[in-house]
């Protein structure tokens, strides 16, 4: 019988409490499973960067729903097709990178609701709608209430216009990308830069003074501390291949090879 524990996922985040969940590169089902009863919160299967398709991010967010951790999905653009695919799935949430303005975070915000909230298109036949079991007027309205609305901001662009951007109603987690962010300031990978950190820190303010969640990438648990104490509450936090490499050098560093 599915864990569906995540379904206290969007509370959670509302009443500010960190929520800590790995980005999926790797299309392997038992991998987020896995993830869940290690006690991780969410996973953000990532469409973005990586080979996971549409079919593979399916099956990985049922295998999410067994583990009881939140299935979050990284669209490749912010494209309304591609936002409802992955809500009709059965995801908790969609994330969408690189917005940049107000009318891209309107974009995003009207495709992952249903009338009268958005403009998403209603189908009754699909996983997220248990293939018409649950009653329509239910289904829409758990839909709206339920589904996370996560948008990416990741460059100097969307940092000049982010007094707009948080004008948007809708909006669950406002995320920002660090290393994007870097680049578009010109020290490309260069995270814990003052630069970047400052920028970072302007959008906090700003977002706290709206209501809005943050969220962000770290590299470590330092990092993450770091900006839970600043306020961020949704961490995502390394990827599943890093975690996997780490543990692997980890193992390797303890064990005496040869003489």
């Amino acid at each position: 019988m599915p864990v569906i524990s995540w379904k206290s996922f969007k509370e959670r985040v509302q009443r500010r409490e960190p929520v800590l969940g790995p980005f999926m590169k790797v299309g392997e089902p038992a991998l987020i499973e896995c993830l869940g009863f290690a006690g991780f919160d969410f996973a953000i299967i990532d469409s973005e960067h990586g080979p996971i398709t549409m079919e593979t991010a399916q099956q990985m967010v049922r295998a999410a729903w067994c583990g009881g951790i939140a299935p979050i999905v990284r669209v490749m653009d912010n494209q309304p097709g591609l936002i409802q695919k992955v809500l009709d799935m059965g995801a908790a949430g969609v994330q969408i990178p690189q917005v940049n303005d107000r009318e891209g975070a309107e974009r995003a915000v009207r495709a992952a609701r249903f009338a009268p909230a958005g403009e998403r298109g209603l189908c009754c036949y699909t996983r997220a709608a248990r293939y018409s079991a649950r009653p329509k007027d239910e289904y829409v309205r758990e839909a709206n209430r339920e589904t996370m609305v996560i948008i990416q901001v990741e460059g100097v662009r969307g940092i000049d216009n982010i007094d707009a951007i948080l004008e948007v109603p809708g909006i669950d987690i406002l995320f920002l990308g660090p290393y994007d962010l870097s680049q578009s300031l010109g020290v490309p990978g260069e995270v814990e830069s003052q630069v970047v950190i400052d920028k970072m820190n302007e959008v906090i303010e700003k977002s706290a003074e709206r209501g809005v969640v943050v969220g962000t990438f770290v590299d470590s648990p330092e990092a993450a501390n770091r900006w839970i104490s600043r306020g961020v509450c949704y961490i995502s936090l390394k990827s599943d291949m890093s975690l996997f490499m780490e543990g692997c050098r980890l193992f390797l560093s303890g064990v005496q090879k040869g003489r």
